[in-house]
């Protein structure tokens, strides 16, 4: 017999809500106020979950424990995997002093950080997430700007507030591909709906960066390219989405952002270059101060040979992210196991399906077809470019593993925290809370989407919660459901800044540990702030003509 979530174990919504919350506030409180140790902070909240969970919600004790083990999996495999590659490659690039050298070419485009910023985190950052998702950009970018003398608060901050706008179409538009799938909508008509609400915001978070950055005046400073960069991802997002398909809509406006930034700055240069690594305001953080400007010549069998490891690097993950190469790859190896004592154990029920659904626990290791396994394959074709032999390469591996061992554990904790709220239902009832708002649904479903992402740490798994009752509350409301559908996803990328993996992946990738609170606690404002944006949004295509004819 299935256990059958209760989404209102008291008969009290404001008590089962407040209950609900527990595990979370448990772990932020923590983590953001407290200064504990992330791992601790998880292990924290994921007890709390545990209690709530048996001892709130009547969850049978095993299947609680079984939910946190199948998270934990999941954490080590892909998010893990992922991280654990992606440090090995900087490593390797650090080790022979290429990095070195591609910070210096880098340089050479602009010296001025505001533009480095744009470049790296904004497009480069959106390739990435278009190409693999699951923290690969925010892992990637945060590396590579503390590379080049970011502070490590800037590194890890900027980059979680770059990686926002492309998320909704992360992993070759998997979130918007699987809310299709699993919900019933038209793939076409959420995507093109998501493709009206988010080049707003492709258009905005590139001034939003700079200002967190520098401060405002700085912003102004360089508008134009700003504007350059923004605009030139904004139409191709808008286009791609609404007439072609999710899939290539990131990675598409990304290289045309990216292409157009350059092409601009070799025309245009800001009279007064910023040379500050640090946040405004936040100088103390740890970041290496300005050096002074040093102008290296390098060979181009250097250059070469320090660029060779990212391009490399870029042509897997673009490879790996590709269906028919992840479907052959799945032929040669994937194994699936049903978690004993939890697969179809747990049933869904309404309002937030329609009828009954029991819930799939199946542990998938495709090793083979797995973003972080391009990424090995990629960092040890790159070792061998930059010079490594065989034995160097697997004592930096090992080194890696070791370096990154706390980071690891944090992330399984998080994943079997998230994992564990979603089976007993618990996020559920958060999710409830915000369903329950009346006429001003628009506004609290966009931010039902937040929460999900902030949860679970993924986009993909909002929608998969959320997408069902975002249908329904729309259709009893006499709201468009695409509406809904799309506001879960575009409300869900600004949560991403604020999911406890993204923080631990960008710590572990500028090497800041144990900093996760000061990441968190930077970051939150400007998450709050760009999801309610996105929530005054779709409320404005809700009921206000001339937004509403972005609906149809």
């Amino acid at each position: 017999m299935a256990w059958q979530q209760i989404y209102d174990p008291f008969g009290n919504m404001f008590i089962s809500t407040a209950l609900a919350a527990v595990p979370v506030v448990v772990m932020l409180v923590a983590l953001g106020f407290f200064h504990i140790k992330a791992h601790i902070a998880a292990g924290m909240g994921l007890a709390a979950a545990f209690c709530v969970a048996v001892f709130g919600y009547g969850m049978p004790a095993g299947l609680a424990g079984n939910a946190a083990i199948f998270g934990g999996l999941t954490g080590l495999l892909p998010i893990g995997w992922i991280v654990l590659n992606i440090i090995f490659l900087q490593q390797l690039a650090e080790g022979n002093g290429s990095f070195k050298v591609l910070q210096d070419s880098l340089s050479g485009i602009t010296e001025d950080r505001r533009l480095q910023l744009l470049l790296i985190a904004f497009c480069f950052g959106a390739f990435f997430e278009g190409a693999a998702g699951f923290g690969t950009p925010v892992a990637v970018t945060a590396g590579i700007l503390i590379g080049l003398g970011f502070s490590p608060l800037a590194a890890s901050g900027l980059s979680l507030i770059a990686n926002t706008a492309p998320v909704a179409f992360g992993a070759l538009g998997t979130p918007v591909i699987t809310l299709a799938k699993v919900h019933g909508y038209d793939v076409m008509e959420v995507t093109g709906m998501i493709g009206r609400q988010l080049p707003f915001f492709s258009l905005m978070v590139p001034f939003w960066l700079i200002w967190a950055f520098a401060g405002r005046k700085a912003m102004m400073e360089i508008w134009p390219a700003i504007l350059v960069t923004g605009l030139s991802f904004a139409i191709p997002q808008y286009l791609v989405s609404n007439f072609i398909g999710p899939e290539l809509v990131d990675i598409i406006a990304a290289l045309v952002s990216m292409v157009s930034l350059v092409g601009f700055l070799k025309v245009w240069q800001p009279k007064k270059v910023w040379t500050s690594p640090s946040l405004k305001g936040h100088e103390k953080d740890g970041g290496e101060p300005p050096r002074a400007k040093t102008m290296v010549a390098y060979s181009s069998k250097e250059l070469l040979r320090a660029w060779t490891p990212w391009v490399i690097l870029t042509v897997f993950v673009f490879v790996w992210g590709l269906p028919v190469v992840k479907d052959y790859l799945n032929t040669l190896f994937m194994a699936k196991f049903p978690m004993a004592g939890l697969n179809n154990l747990v049933e869904k029920v309404p309002p937030v399906v329609t009828t009954p659904h029991k819930e799939a626990a199946v542990y998938v290791l495709n090793l083979l077809s797995t973003t972080g396994t391009g990424i090995l394959l990629s960092a040890i074709v790159g070792a061998f470019v930059m010079g490594y032999g065989p034995v160097a390469i697997v004592k930096t591996f090992l080194r890696t593993v070791w370096l990154v061992r706390m980071s690891l554990l944090t992330i399984v904790l998080m994943l079997a925290l998230g994992t564990l709220t979603r089976f007993s239902g618990t996020d559920t009832t958060l999710g409830l809370a915000f369903a329950n708002t009346g006429v001003l649904y628009p506004f609290f479903g966009t931010l039902m989407g937040w929460l999900g992402v902030a949860m679970t740490g993924s986009d993909t798994a909002s929608n998969v919660l959320f997408g069902g009752m975002q249908k329904v509350a729309a259709e009893q409301l006499g709201l468009n459901p695409n509406l809904m559908g799309a506001a879960n996803s575009s409300g869900g990328v600004m949560g991403k800044m604020i999911d406890a993996q993204s923080i631990v992946v960008a710590s572990t990738a500028t090497r800041w540990f144990h900093h996760e609170g000061d990441i968190l606690r930077y970051v939150f404002f400007h998450s709050v702030a760009l999801a309610c944006l996105v929530g005054v949004l779709v409320t404005l295509q809700a009921y206000v003509p001339p937004f509403t004819l972005l609906v149809h």
